[in-house]
């Protein structure tokens, strides 16, 4: 590997005086700082828009396309630093959301970096559902000078691992298109093989387009946003703020089967910031007995010494690694080492469903004692087999304009029988049985850019948020409330019981007294013979909610995924089909284009 310069070469286009000077400064500088200078310079140079023949460098640069599919904000954060990096590389960069993409410029595209993430299992994000579906269609134009790569964001704890990546991967290049560097599949830990891949994507690009002043592109370094301190806050997901929590309080009655909590973090000193809609990280701690019985089954000691953690093995275990999410990949991963015939044979093609089907319920303690190594693992061995401790989005359920330096939080315990044993959530179950008043939580806040208020405060508002999708209509409300709003606020909540499971209870019966809540309707499913959910409450209010739509409402929903969601999405088709007068295809594209509008938004789960 050629080492990096450290002096300007003697046919640099500076006096003698400038070139001492630079060189003083270069001899200086650390990597970071450099890999900063170059952006900050090649943005001053476009600025300026002269190239080195006096045009302008943005009619001569190569262009290049950023599509990005983002669920959480992960993909178009990494969509936004590759721009960074191509500018400065000499590429002319759009970049665009898949929800927001012109189709009619694909066949012109010449330069495409693709960075998308999967959704629950397989799924497009839900910005790109559209163009997933036209690019994957018959529809989809040929590519004859396109050059491509894929970045795909995922998690391993679902057995459709970046799904969605693997499917724009395969498709632009069964539609002709150059693949420029080999995709990578990232986990939720995420940031070090993007950086990684964009590092090697962009000479690549640069190599194939001769982009750059000269036929030649600047160094190439991959810049580390975190080492510009002024650039971002103290605290975020690399380095989480130590919240104490202020007040927790059991939302459920008694002899409720649910437990939800309601729990209250100090931000003071932290500058960290929301707005309703945004979500909180949390990383959790595994529970105590998970971190007992995976020692137990793996042969480890407790005390051992950890020596790139300066911790013993307990504490590592406890703090930084995923203990229980169990997936075909790591057994994959973990047959090479454990040599374990059995396992060989269950991993064969045909044995896919076989896999899947086991899989279920099971835990990583599960994979050592269904198939135990030939030979007992090491602990470098053991360790390197398990992912980084994942952090836990919520909801974020407070307003911080009603409670300044405070986050609120409703979480639901996940607890479940499988396979004989009790199952618990990590995250959920440290939160509402393991902390206190008083001790601290590892967490961040993040912004949430697919879930947000109308600008307009006068503009009305339908909420459809049952069980713990009620906790950002709560910051809604409170929100709405603080700054004198006059906007309509109609909300839908539904769970099990009416006398335990009303969530906030008081706290919406004041706003409907104090007149912030216009409209409040409930279901309470196993109150009545036949089970009513929030769905068919809005069939029974399909006039007055197709009214509201027609006024310019908003309308959001918040829960559950794989049923509510569904149902509720198909009940407001429905409702414009009925209400509207229009044909089910017709309600179908008149719902698409409230989505597309931003009139229609779901955070669910």
């Amino acid at each position: 590997m050629s080492k990096s310069p450290t002096s300007l070469p003697e046919n640099a286009p500076f006096g003698q005086k400038q070139k001492e000077a630079l060189n003083s400064l270069i001899s200086t500088l650390d990597a970071s700082q450099t890999a900063w200078l170059s952006g900050f310079l090649a943005g001053l140079g476009q600025e300026k828009g002269e190239g080195a023949s006096g045009h302008s460098s943005e009619t001569s640069a190569v262009p290049m396309t950023i599509l990005y599919g983002s669920e959480s904000g992960n993909a178009e954060g990494c969509a936004d630093e590759a721009a960074n990096l191509a500018k400065n590389a000499g590429f002319k960069v759009s970049v665009c959301d898949m929800a927001d993409y012109d189709r009619s410029n694909l066949p012109k595209e010449e330069n495409v970096l693709v960075i998308v993430s999967t959704w629950g299992e397989g799924d497009p994000p839900e910005g790109a559902v559209d163009f997933h579906e036209y690019f994957m269609s018959d529809a989809a134009p040929r590519f004859k000078q396109t050059n491509f790569a894929v970045f795909a964001l995922g998690d391993t704890s679902y057995a459709e691992f970046c799904e969605c990546g693997k499917q724009f991967d395969r498709r632009f290049s069964e539609l002709g298109a150059t693949r420029i560097l080999d995709r990578v599949d990232s986990d939720v830990d995420y940031e070090e093989p993007f950086s990684k891949w964009l590092g090697l994507a962009i000479p690549k690009f640069v190599d194939a387009t001769g982009a750059g002043q000269a036929g030649k592109a600047p160094s190439v370094a991959v810049m580390d946003n975190s080492s510009i301190a002024k650039d971002v806050p103290v605290f975020g997901k690399k380095n989480p703020f130590q919240a104490p929590l202020k007040t927790f309080i059991n939302l459920n009655g008694r002899g409720s089967a649910k437990e939800t909590c309601h729990l209250e973090f100090s931000l003071e000193g932290s500058g960290l910031s929301y707005e309703p809609g945004d979500v909180v990280g949390v990383f959790p701690r595994n529970c105590p007995e998970v971190v007992e019985d995976f020692l137990k089954v793996t042969g480890l000691r407790a005390d051992e010494q950890v020596e790139d953690a300066q911790q013993v093995l307990n504490e590592v275990l406890a703090t930084r690694h995923d203990l229980t999410s169990l997936n075909a990949l790591l057994l994959k991963k973990y047959a090479p080492i454990a040599k374990n015939k059995q396992l060989d044979a269950f991993l064969q093609p045909d044995k896919k469903e076989d896999v899947k089907e086991w899989l279920w319920g099971r835990e990583i303690r599960d994979m050592f004692l269904e198939f135990p190594p030939e030979k007992k693992l090491d602990t470098a061995q053991i360790l390197g087999l398990l992912r980084k401790m994942p952090p836990r989005l919520y909801s974020i359920a407070s307003s911080l304009r009603a409670h300044p330096d405070e986050v609120h939080l409703t979480v639901g315990s996940v607890e479940y029988q499988a396979h004989d044993r009790h199952r618990k959530g990590v995250c959920s179950t440290y939160l509402n049985q393991r902390i206190k008043p008083g001790d601290t939580v590892s967490l961040y806040t993040h912004h949430n850019k697919n879930f947000f208020l109308p600008e307009n405060g006068e503009t009305p508002i339908i909420m459809i948020g049952p069980g713990t999708g009620i906790a950002p209509f709560r910051a809604f409300v409170e929100e709405r409330d603080a700054l004198g709003q006059k906007g309509k606020n109609w909300l839908f909540f539904g769970d099990q019981h009416f006398n335990t499971d009303f969530l906030y209870q008081l706290e919406w019966t004041n706003y409907l007294k104090k007149g912030v809540l216009d409209r409040l309707d409930v279901a309470f499913s196993r109150d009545t013979d036949h089970k009513i959910y929030v769905q068919h409450r809005m069939k029974e209010k399909a006039r007055d909610i197709y009214a509201w739509m027609q006024e310019g409402a908003y309308f959001y929903v918040c829960g559950d995924a794989n049923r509510m969601a569904k149902d509720v999405h198909q009940a407001l088709i429905q409702i414009y089909a009925e209400e509207g007068g229009l044909a089910l295809d017709a309600a179908e594209i008149a719902v698409k284009e409230l989505q597309k509008s931003k009139r229609y938004q779901r955070d669910v789960y």
